[in-house]
């Protein structure tokens, strides 16, 4: 081998070494254990917003009942955003806070606060669907898909 090559060898090692100390040591178990509990939580105040709304107003249907408790925890998951709690639960929770609908919200709400001084159209509102774009674009694709599959092949209407 030649100098450089053991030079290069040598560099790297360091650099390894000094990312080993520096990089924080997660527990995959404990993981996994926040963002089962986060995930859960969240599942379980959309279970009781829909229940409390099912039982208040027994003359709405079960979709609206439906509709009603997404808008509502789409909502708090903005507010949440808007005043920093948001971050804090996804920092613990992990894949459990960004996964029910509420990370869909956080992740529309964050990107047009990130982009809130560039103006309402070229910042907030053309920014807005950056990140969750390709969400709604494969969502509207492979939906159509699924249907025309439906359709044609199984010919269910």
């Amino acid at each position: 081998m030649s100098d450089k090559t053991n030079a290069v060898k040598q560099r790297n090692e360091r650099y390894n070494k000094y990312v080993n100390t520096v990089t924080p040591k997660t527990s995959m178990t404990k993981a996994l254990l926040h963002s089962f509990l986060i995930g859960g939580l969240t599942c379980i105040i959309g279970q009781a917003i829909g229940d409390i709304l099912a039982y208040s107003v027994p003359s709405l249907s079960k979709d609206m009942v439906a509709n009603i408790t997404s808008m509502i925890l789409v909502t708090v998951a903005i507010l949440f955003t808007g005043l920093g709690f948001y971050d804090v639960i996804a920092r613990q929770g992990g894949a459990g806070s960004f996964l029910p609908i509420t990370g869909f919200a956080n992740a529309m709400a964050s990107a047009s606060m990130e982009f809130k001084t560039e103006g309402l159209i070229f910042g907030t509102s053309a920014k807005l669907f950056t990140i969750v774009g390709p969400v709604i674009v494969n969502g509207i694709v492979w939906s159509t898909l699924a249907g025309l599959i439906n359709l044609w092949i199984l010919g269910m209407y």
